[in-house]
Formats: C-alpha cells, sequence, structure tokens
C-alpha cells in the first residue's frame, strides 16, 4: 500500500533542488540539480526554462532515489522559486527574453535591473499600487520587466502567449493549469488581494501594459498558497519519475516558502506574531513579518494579505546582494580567488584567528555599505552603490579576510537598519528565525543577534524552505485541515542564541557610522 510522503521543490538562482518528506515534517532525502544563467552584464542576466523544469526533475528523481520512496507513494508536491518572469508563446513554447535573440533564453532572472528606467516610471504615476510595496517600484518586480519587454523586444512580446511568474511556470508544466498563486501575483504583479478588484487596470493603461492580460493569460483571481491545483499530468509524472496520484500545491516566492516553515507554527501565539520575522539568507536576504494588521511602512514591500498564510498580513524588507556580496569581494581581491565553499571557509577560519588577537574591533576602521546591487530596503533605492571606507594598500591574505570581515558586518549593519525601520510600524521584534546559506557561516550568525538585538533561532531541519514547500504538499494533499495546521503538524523545532551583551557597544559605534556613511553617499551623490 502506497505511504503519504510529499515532494517540496525550491529552485533558486543557481539550483534546483527537492526534498521528500513525511507528513510529520521529517526530511527522508534530498537532491539538487544546477541551473544555468545567461549574463551580459551587471543588469541582464536570463534563465532557460526548459533547462530549469529538467533541473528540477533531475533533483526529484535523486531526492527520491535518497529516500528510498516508491512512486506511488508521493501524495503531494509544491514549488517556490525566485520571482523570475517565464515568457512563452499561446503554444506553451519559449519566447526570447534577451537581446541576442535566442528563444532558449525566455525567462528574466529575479536579479536582473534591466529595467530601473521602468521602475521609475511606475513610482512616477503615484498610483494606489505602490501603498502596498512600499512606495516605491523596484526594478526586481516583474511590472518594469514586461514594460521593458514591451518596449524593447516587441516582436516578442507580439509572441507572447502565457507569461508566468516561476514558481507558476512550475506549477503549469505540472498540472497544465494557468492558475496563478496569490503569492506571486500580489508581491511581484501589483495584484491587490485584499481588495473585490484586485487588478488595477487603470494602473496597466498608465504603463502601457494595457494588453498584459491578452499576452500573459492572467486569471481574474488568483489561487490561495496551498491550493490544490489539480493532479500531476501523465507526461509532468513520467518526467518527475512520480504518478498522478500525486497532486500539486499552488506555490509561493522562494523566500515565502522559508518564512512558512518557521512563521507558520507560530499560529498557535498568533497574537504574539509581530514580535518575531523570518530572516532568508542566501545570495540575497529577505527579512519577512507577519501580523493580523495591515501596516504599511515606505522601503518594506507590503502590507500583503495571504501570501504566506490566509488571513494574515505580512511585510518584506530584503538585500539584493549579501552572499552574492562575499563572493565578490573574494573574487575582487587580489588574494581570493573563485568563491568556492572551501575558500570561504579558509577565509572564516582566519577571521577567528585574528579575532583572537585583536577580537571583535578587528579592522574597526574599515566600513562597507553593502549596496552593491542597490538598496532593496529599507532606502529602496535601486541605483544606490556600495561604499567602502579605510583601504590599505595592504594585498595579502589577512587584508582579505580583514575585508571580508567587515562586509559581514556591513551586512548585518543592513538587517538591523531593515528591523528598526520595521519597528517603526507598529512591530516589535525581538525573535529572528534565520535560514538558507547564511547559517553555514559562523561570523554571520554571530553577528546577526548581537549587531540586531535580537534572539536568533534556527530550525532543526535540515531544509526548512524545501520543509515550507512540504507543507504546502500536504495541504493540498489533504493531509491535514488546513496550511496552517500543516505547518504545526510539520514543524521540527529549533535552537536559539542570545545576543552577547559585552558586543553591543562596538556595534552601536559601527552602526551610526553606518548611517553617517549611507548620508555621505547621498551626499556624494548630489554633487555629482
Amino acid at each position: 500500500m502506497a505511504q503519504d510522503l510529499l515532494v517540496g521543490v525550491d529552485v533558486g538562482t543557481g539550483s534546483a533542488r527537492a526534498g521528500v518528506f513525511t507528513p510529520a515534517g521529517k526530511l527522508l532525502g534530498r537532491h539538487a540539480f544546477p541551473i544555468l544563467m545567461r549574463r551580459e552584464d551587471a543588469n541582464f542576466a536570463e534563465h532557460d526554462s526548459t533547462q530549469i523544469w529538467q533541473a528540477v526533475c533531475e533533483a526529484v528523481r535523486g531526492a527520491m532515489k535518497r529516500a528510498d520512496a516508491a512512486p506511488a507513494d508521493i501524495a503531494g508536491i509544491a514549488f517556490d522559486a525566485t520571482c523570475s518572469l517565464v515568457v512563452r508563446d499561446p503554444a506553451g513554447q519559449p519566447v526570447s527574453v534577451t537581446t541576442a535573440g535566442e528563444d532558449r533564453w525566455d525567462t528574466i532572472v529575479w536579479m536582473d535591473h534591466r529595467a530601473l528606467a521602468e521602475a521609475e516610471e511606475c513610482t512616477a504615476t503615484g498610483h494606489e499600487v505602490l501603498d502596498y510595496i512600499g512606495g516605491v517600484m523596484s526594478p526586481e518586480m516583474e511590472m518594469p520587466k514586461l514594460m521593458w519587454l514591451k518596449r524593447h523586444l516587441p516582436q516578442s512580446w507580439a509572441r507572447a502567449g502565457m507569461i508566468f511568474d516561476l514558481a507558476d511556470f512550475l506549477s503549469f508544466m505540472a498540472t497544465g493549469s494557468l492558475a496563478r498563486s496569490q503569492c506571486t501575483l500580489t508581491t511581484k504583479w501589483t495584484y491587490l488581494a485584499h481588495q473585490d478588484t484586485a487588478w488595477k487596470r487603470d494602473f496597466l493603461a498608465q504603463v502601457g501594459l494595457e494588453d498584459l492580460f491578452e499576452r500573459a493569460a492572467l486569471p481574474d483571481v488568483a489561487k490561495p498558497v496551498g491550493a490544490d491545483l489539480g493532479p500531476l499530468t501523465e507526461k509532468a509524472a513520467a518526467d518527475l519519475g512520480l504518478t498522478t496520484r500525486c497532486r500539486v500545491g499552488a506555490g509561493v516566492v522562494d523566500a515565502y516558502a522559508g518564512a512558512l516553515a518557521v512563521l507558520g507554527p507560530l499560529t498557535k501565539e498568533a497574537a504574539q506574531m509581530h514580535r518575531h520575522c523570518a530572516l532568508i539568507a542566501g545570495t540575497s536576504s529577505c527579512v519577512m513579518a507577519m501580523s493580523d494588521r495591515s501596516i504599511g511602512i515606505n522601503g518594506i514591500w507590503g502590507p500583503h494579505l495571504g501570501t504566506i498564510l490566509e488571513g494574515f498580513w505580512q511585510l518584506e524588507g530584503g538585500q539584493s546582494a549579501s552572499g552574492a556580496l562575499l563572493d565578490h569581494v573574494v573574487q575582487w581581491h587580489g588574494a581570493g580567488g573563485e568563491p568556492t565553499s572551501e575558500r570561504h571557509a579558509a577565509i572564516v577560519a582566519r577571521i577567528m584567528e585574528l579575532r583572537e588577537i585583536e577580537g571583535i574591533a578587528l579592522a574597526d576602521r574599515l566600513h562597507v555599505l553593502p549596496d552593491f546591487h542597490g538598496n532593496r530596503s529599507p532606502l529602496a533605492d535601486p541605483n544606490a552603490l556600495g561604499v567602502i571606507s579605510g583601504l590599505t594598500l595592504d594585498s595579502d591574505f589577512d587584508s582579505l579576510c580583514r575585508l571580508y570581515w567587515r562586509s559581514c558586518v556591513g551586512i548585518a549593519m543592513g538587517i538591523r537598519h531593515i528591523l528598526e525601520s520595521m519597528q517603526g510600524g507598529a512591530y516589535a521584534i525581538d525573535t529572528m528565525h534565520i535560514i538558507g546559506g547564511h547559517t553555514k557561516n559562523p561570523l554571520l550568525m554571530e553577528l546577526y543577534p548581537d549587531v540586531t538585538g535580537c534572539r536568533v533561532a534556527e530550525p532543526q531541519t535540515p531544509d526548512a524552505t524545501l520543509l515550507g514547500m512540504a507543507m504546502i504538499a500536504a495541504n493540498a494533499a489533504a493531509l491535514y485541515p488546513s496550511l496552517d495546521a500543516a505547518c504545526r503538524g510539520m514543524d521540527q523545532g529549533g535552537t536559539v542564541r542570545e545576543p552577547n551583551p559585552l558586543a553591543r557597544a562596538q556595534f552601536d559605534r559601527d552602526y551610526r557610522i553606518f548611517l553617517e556613511m549611507q548620508r555621505h553617499r547621498q551626499a556624494l551623490d548630489a554633487l555629482s
């Protein structure tokens, strides 16, 4: 007799990952497979969505093998992905989003900043939709990218018949359904889920996208997160190595899966939800907070209703480059090289040795503003630039280590800045739940509590993002009566780290300098 197991799939910037879970939330097997990216320059990045689907299938098959699970055992599956934009024609074939014209590159990657001018035009409208994205349109959202596509690649726009957020594209590949998730549409497409008329067609007309529904095959109403979209098609089941018994849950943007895993179990104490946030930290960083009230804050995305759990409003702040910034520092420095995990580990080990000598004041005249790919929050300035103050002629390995350490400090300072902005919006965050690649970096895991003053909780599960998707899959498969019940039933607990009070004075000083550097940068930008 078949078991009721679940598959969660997470598509990040560089790989697709899948995990097989029990209905109690235990991970049985996990596998990852790389995805390709085409880069023209710092502002252009594209994926091949066909290759992404193939990577997803490889990841699922690998996870099934490691879990020693049979295809018929899987009762549900769900997909999250970065908020990348997939363009297909009416027959479902790829349509080019690249100036090089190759149809295989049919996906604009989330971090692509080609649409800076279009984002500014959206902000200039002053439309009501801006009230729910912190007052400023980001080039990482879909409307500016759609505007850019229509203007700069009119042949591709004319051919388009279906346009998806990547998570919804994966659900389409799995089920054939054109349904879209309330999470993707609300957070990235200016869909106002809390209003009876969720799509603001006057805004679309203002920005030249009056024909978007025709080109994108958008529904009038989004599906709630975790809704059952139906079974796998025969082709998708064959691709994934599963069966048509498997139900598919409406997915989310990748960071929201992690937030669901760590914040969803807190619904048993819903009145305390405003004291918690999730930090999903890898290539970039996202700070997610939930409340039963609609609270808007300038420079913070949201408030969005039902994008994690039904009945809760959500805010999102973030850094467009955090782990990516550390990679860049390693590549950029003369003593660095390729930013492999081994290279990062060697740098961290040497920093620990240097700190045994100099303490947390190591290189305390070296300061880094980490906005090398703009400031997503709370300044909402995609044109912001990174700043390094305090360089010398040193170019040896120890100088790299000092710069790396202070870059880590700068990243943590950026998170503190986001949290302080949220506190001003009636949140009282004192506990931060961290998941993602940063949990493997002992420097960052020490800095986050010490710099922000928050208790830091780390989940026990080996992969909280995949667990979040397994929770959604469990809801779609009706193994629990509701998504919040699935979150509580599948929670794996975690460990807590308290801030070190002895570090407070050092990092309060650093934070004052951090804010002063932002003011200096603004003054310099005004002069130039």
